[in-house]
């Protein structure tokens, strides 16, 4: 994403947003649904026919490349005097022989804000220019300068393939395992009755997951959750991690003296599959932001569940884990820790392949033929404390 280098280079410079590589050199069909990036550049007043910045908006990190040049005058600025966001972070690459810098940040790095509108989560930062007095200090040549850069990631529509591709879609994502079957997991309401419409939570409040899988011109299929993990990045891999949902589906949150997760059931179809989990933060986190990673999988619908393919919740009224359905037996594992042959070294593998802006990971499944599965995205999700927001406090004094 990158400045229009074929615009006027008269006159003032107008913010442009623009879906092509800016090492190509060429434009990108722009799509309104693709991650995009807005830039100001009208404090520069650059008089060059290439814009002096370029900013890709990848998918956990803004890159900001910005030439020397910065007001097209030839004179090139020094690239200590270049900072990056309210937190002044400098260049991640540059030298004094080089005419481009590069800022490298994470999208909740260098004093960014992030703010949610009905159809997309725009992450704001700044390029800061603060010249150094050189020479006679009564005297400048040059002015300070700020170039708002916003990345845009939208909410609900499908990504481009031909665009820059985010590692997640917010409120819900679709994956085709190898034979296309479309899962998903969606947020919902607390009724379950739809979509839910904000992803902002309190510590306190209940998520509400829906799994599902698209049988249409399939064999009917019972859909479970394999394990589920939260991470502070799209990243299931990265650190620190919680898994709620493990050992090929046991809630081990609903273990928690504090925690009230389970499956639902009844199932409404057999093809989906609804769980809630109370919400949660990272201790330590200030970002409140949880992705969370969940790995879905469809068996024969008239094949009886077993020890790998269960849904099983944790009852603390009598101490015991309970099935979805099948016989008791299948959930021991649970208390265990151990069912057999699991599939947990996946979720140590972020998806391999994102088409369409949304994560694909083709798993054909190496124990059993008869089992369809995929990896889905969830996130970013917001999850606030009551501490963030002051409460006016009544006085005590009588």
């Amino acid at each position: 994403v990158a400045y229009n280098p074929w615009g006027s280079p008269g006159g003032e410079a107008e913010p442009w947003r623009y879906g092509g590589d800016p090492s190509s050199g060429q434009p990108r069909a722009f799509s309104q649904s693709s991650p995009w990036a807005w830039v100001d550049v009208s404090q520069l007043q650059a008089a060059v026919l290439l814009h002096p910045v370029a900013v890709q908006c990848q998918e956990a990190q803004v890159v900001v490349t910005v030439h020397r040049d910065l007001f097209g005058t030839g004179r090139l600025v020094k690239a200590a005097e270049l900072t990056l966001g309210s937190a002044a972070c400098l260049p991640a690459v540059w030298s004094a022989a080089e005419t481009v810098v590069t800022f490298m940040a994470g999208l909740h790095e260098c004093g960014s804000t992030l703010r949610v509108t009905p159809d997309a989560l725009v992450y704001s930062t700044s390029l800061n220019y603060e010249p150094v007095p050189a020479g006679n200090p009564v005297i400048i040549r040059t002015s300070p300068a700020v170039v708002p850069i916003e990345c845009h990631y939208p909410r609900r529509d499908n990504v481009s393939s031909n665009a820059v591709k985010p590692t997640w879609v917010p409120f819900r994502s679709t994956l085709f395992s190898e034979e296309k079957l479309p899962f998903s997991l969606r947020l919902m309401n607390d009724d379950w009755s739809a979509e839910r419409v904000s992803t902002i939570f309190q510590l306190g409040e209940v998520l509400h997951f829906q799994a599902g899988v698209n049988t249409e011109n399939h064999v009917p299929l019972r859909l479970f959750v394999d394990n589920c993990v939260a991470t502070l990045t799209p990243d299931r891999s990265s650190s620190p991690q919680y898994a709620f949902i493990d050992f090929s589906g046991c809630l081990v949150d609903g273990q928690l003296d504090d925690a009230t997760s389970t499956f639902i059931s009844p199932r409404p179809r057999q093809d989906v599959l609804q769980f809630a989990v109370d919400a949660f933060k990272f201790v330590g986190d200030s970002s409140n932001v949880i992705y969370i990673t969940c790995h879905l999988k469809a068996s024969l619908a008239d094949q009886a569940p077993d020890p790998l393919n269960k849904a099983c919740s944790f009852n603390k009224a009598s101490n015991l884990w309970a099935p979805v359905e099948g016989t008791r037996d299948i959930c021991s594992c649970c208390e265990m820790k151990s069912c057999g042959l699991a599939r947990h070294s996946r979720r140590l593998h972020a998806p391999s392949q994102w088409q369409g802006g949304r994560a694909r990971r083709e798993l054909p499944s190496q124990l059993d033929p008869l089992v369809e599965e995929a990896d889905v995205v969830v996130g970013p999700l917001l999850i606030h404390s009551w501490q963030d927001h002051p409460v006016r406090k009544m006085s005590s004094r009588g």
